[in-house]
């Protein structure tokens, strides 16, 4: 599964390489105050060298998650199907045989969530995304909540993820 890559919707993938080239650019910025603060004097009580080395450290760790993230994270959809779901589909479901109880979201990781604030994100590695994995329309699946309880969903409709209609039901 390691070599499987995690799909993340175009938005995120700009936004995050966004964020990574900022925080590049901003390392010499970073560098310089960390000399600066370091002439002002002895470095054990010198609260703003401190404070500048944990910005650093901050960043350089931000700057490793965000390239992570991409260099494990896909934009592509090839073979995503309509009416199956799949990882990069946004689903509409109901729950428990109560067509009232429905939901829409998108299959993927917590990265690929899009800028769409109305459309929930769960990973394919969730007890439900898990669950729901090369389900059809219409087909219903169980699956285990972390409180233990055992929930049906059943899947109204699956689309590759448009970020145009993401929060739109197809119509039946």
């Amino acid at each position: 599964m390691a070599d499987q890559k995690q799909y993340i919707t175009p938005e995120t993938k700009a936004k995050l390489e966004a964020e990574l080239q900022m925080l590049i650019d901003r390392r010499p910025e970073v560098a310089a105050e960390i000399n600066e603060r370091r002439e002002e004097g002895d470095l054990k009580e010198n609260a703003g060298y401190d404070a500048a080395r944990e910005m650093q450290d901050q960043e350089e760790a931000r700057i490793k998650q965000i390239s992570e993230v991409l260099a494990n994270a896909t934009t592509e959809r090839e073979g995503i199907q309509d009416g199956v779901a799949a990882i990069g589909s946004v689903v509409h479901v109901y729950y428990n045989g109560d067509e009232d109880d429905k939901e829409t979201f998108l299959i993927g990781t917590r990265a690929a969530a899009s800028d769409n604030k109305d459309l929930e994100t769960y990973s394919e590695q969730s007890p439900l995304g898990a669950a729901i994995l090369g389900a059809q329309e219409g087909e219903t699946r169980e699956y285990t909540a972390p409180n233990g309880k055992v929930l049906s969903v059943t899947i109204i409709s699956a689309n590759p993820y448009d970020s145009a209609k993401a929060a739109t039901p197809r119509s039946s």
